[in-house]
């Protein structure tokens, strides 16, 4: 007879096999820096569900650690590019991030964002070469017969890599520069009387001038200012597939795509059914605080807290503006935690403390926080929404003045512009949103929302992620208007058929007219004459 601990160990072992007949093969093309941390969330969920995950890595990497032991692999990209040219790109790149874009127009800032994102190009297209062009990779990836690729489509790339592989991919992404590849690429509609377009810093009720201004910035991003160098990589495209192709034509395959924000966030507006917002699916309640940190949040009594981080990628300011920064926080009740790695401010007050890095999530969440100043990306944004947190947004670049527009327009944020700021404005807006208790009823109110789903986002994306491992795609969901050429989603060629026939009958009829007054005229003339 077989022992009890034997049937067991079976039944189990059997269980086992059935879970992993569900399971997949997930490989991926990361973007680095906050982006990864976003990913990396989707990516430990899909591990943990039994999934094989691979990540394609570049070696310049700076926050994706592919030494350190991991539930996913990765596949490091051969790439011929030195660690110390990339951290120098890197710094230019914050140069101007802090010090240049913040002193301009937006329509400046994103001309000098593009100046970036083609100057480096020259590395992205040599990173993809290193892989479509590797055999020897790409018979491995080949051979490993992957159920789906995950994309971050700020890198250009991996659409390519998955059409070569012939693997059905899902994009994660908050969103584009002007909605280009959302509004082109994925056939999204973006009606500009009440869409705001990106970048333009705008809310859902606009004036008429401000209507002015949002279709004055859909034209600038649709001809002048672009994510991609489009002609280089279309070609490259072509080349790589072997047929005529644009790098649009080849994003648009995408078969879900992911967005990174939700309605608590989002202004009303239509999308598709293969569009999913899972905005906030990095959130998660708060962690109990390091013991000193603790003690010092403890310390503030009654008058709480504050949370100050401009994010990864600012790592300092200059000594005026940031001497500036701590006179303000020097004159306010509570205690304030700041992620700061930059010199110390000689204006730094007795209250506020500076720290390399902070566990932001967990303070948002602590019940004592009163506020928290950011620069408004959007994993910060969330985590507040979360917890229900009012904000002071210091918008400097990209997508970050259009995600404090979109939190002053919900009423849970108020803005200063970190380049003509004054230490009593950055005092006054701090006043604001801790004082004024309407900052704090909507920020609450967001979170209400943000709560309050039937699916958490994070299930959500997982789920659609293996829906098309399990239905090899998600064809059912893609709309025809990626069959039809620009005129026609327009109708412009109904129109002018249309018009053409209006014209038509109006000829018809005017000369109908004329000739029968003609003869009418010439009937009557012979009557007078007889």
């Amino acid at each position: 007879m077989v022992p009890k601990k034997w049937i067991s160990a079976i039944v189990l072992l059997l269980l086992c096999y059935a879970g992993c007949g569900l399971c997949g093969k997930v490989l991926v093309w990361p973007c680095d820096m906050s982006h990864w941390l976003n990913l990396k969330i989707i990516l430990e969920e899909l591990t943990e569900r039994g999934h094989e995950v691979t990540v394609l890595v570049s070696p310049q990497s700076f926050i994706i650690d592919y030494s350190k032991p991991s539930a996913m692999n990765f596949e490091v990209i051969p790439v011929q590019q030195n660690r110390e040219t990339a951290e120098k790109t890197l710094d230019d790149f914050l140069d101007i991030a802090a010090n240049v874009m913040p002193t301009l127009s937006l329509w400046q800032s994103a001309m000098k964002l593009q100046q970036f994102l083609f100057q480096i190009t020259g590395h992205l297209k040599l990173q993809c070469e290193s892989v479509v062009y590797n055999q020897s990779m790409m018979k491995k990836l080949q051979e490993t017969n992957y159920n789906v690729m995950v994309i971050d489509p700020v890198l250009p790339c991996g659409e390519l890599i998955a059409e070569l592989l012939e693997v059905p991919f899902v994009y994660t992404l908050s969103y584009s520069m002007g909605y280009t590849l959302e509004k082109y690429c994925g056939k999204l509609p973006v009606p500009l009387s009440y869409v705001p377009v990106t970048m333009a810093a705008l809310s859902e009720r606009m004036t008429f001038l401000e209507r002015v201004k949002n279709l004055m910035f859909s034209i600038f991003f649709d001809f002048w200012i672009q994510q991609y160098d489009t002609q280089l990589w279309d070609q490259f495209y072509s080349d790589a597939l072997g047929r005529p192709t644009t790098l649009c034509e080849v994003m648009g395959k995408a078969e879900i795509w992911l967005i990174r924000t939700y309605w608590d966030f989002e202004f009303p507006r239509p999308y598709l059914p293969n569009f999913e917002f899972v905005g906030g699916l990095h959130c998660k309640p708060a962690k109990p605080l390091p013991k000193e940190m603790e003690e010092f949040v403890q310390s503030s009594g009654e008058d709480g807290i504050v949370v100050f981080s401009l994010g990864s990628m600012v790592r300092n300011l200059s000594d005026e503006k940031a001497n500036l920064i701590a006179s303000a926080l020097a004159q306010i009740p509570q205690k304030v935690l700041w992620r700061y790695k930059g010199k110390k401010p000689a204006t730094l007050g007795a209250n506020t403390r500076l720290y390399d890095w902070i566990p932001q999530n967990d303070l948002l969440g602590h019940p004592k926080t009163k506020a928290f100043i950011t620069h408004g990306g959007t994993n910060g944004i969330y985590e507040a929404i979360y917890h229900g947190v009012p904000m002071v947004g210091v918008p400097m670049f990209a997508d970050q003045p259009d995600n404090i527009a979109h939190m002053k327009a919900k009423g849970a944020a108020v803005e200063v512009n970190i380049n003509t700021m004054t230490s009593e404005d950055l005092l006054n807006a701090l006043r604001t949103v801790i004082n004024e208790s309407s900052y704090k009823e909507n920020a609450t109110r967001l979170s209400r929302i943000q709560h309050d789903q039937p699916v958490k986002p994070l299930d959500r994306a997982v789920f659609w992620i293996e829906f098309v491992m399990r239905h090899k795609g998600a064809k059912h969901l893609r709309p025809a208007a990626h069959d039809l050429t620009w005129f026609q989603y327009h109708s412009f060629d109904v129109i002018g058929f249309l018009l053409v026939c209006a014209a038509t009958a109006i000829f018809l009829v005017t000369k109908c007219c004329l000739f029968s007054c003609q003869k009418l005229g010439k009937t009557g003339k012979k009557k007078k004459r007889e």
